[in-house]
């Protein structure tokens, strides 16, 4: 069973850079994109950044300029990271990934199980 783990979350001052990992555990054959989401309380669960295998990037835009998405395709690892965070960039973050698994397997949407990242002001 894939899980995605996702890490570096946590508390950081307004202005301040934060980098978050996530990469999934157990058999993996193929990532054919991965991405970053985020919900804030009392709000939708909202895309922030998005990469494809082929290295294609997409940002919403209150995060453009500030926070690159990346990926390490042969850890089959997402990286996003976040500078010049602001206090509305507080919310839970979520990682998402097409996988397949093994060969000739369909592609199933993944998501991690989140990290909170708080920006204070």
């Amino acid at each position: 069973q894939v899980q995605l783990v996702e890490s570096g979350g946590g508390l950081v001052q307004a202005g301040g850079s934060l980098r978050l990992s996530c990469a999934p555990s157990g058999s993996v054959f193929r990532i054919s994109a991965m991405a970053w989401y985020r919900q804030a309380p009392g709000k939708q669960r909202e895309l922030v950044a998005g990469i494809t295998r082929g290295g294609s990037t997409n940002y919403a835009d209150s995060v453009k300029g500030r926070f690159i998405i990346s990926s390490d395709n042969a850890k089959n690892t997402v990286y996003l990271q976040m500078n010049s965070l602001k206090p509305e960039d507080t919310a839970v973050y979520y990682c998402n990934a097409d996988i397949q698994d093994r060969g000739l397997s369909p592609y199933v949407d993944y998501w991690g199980q989140g990290t909170q990242v708080t920006v204070s002001s």
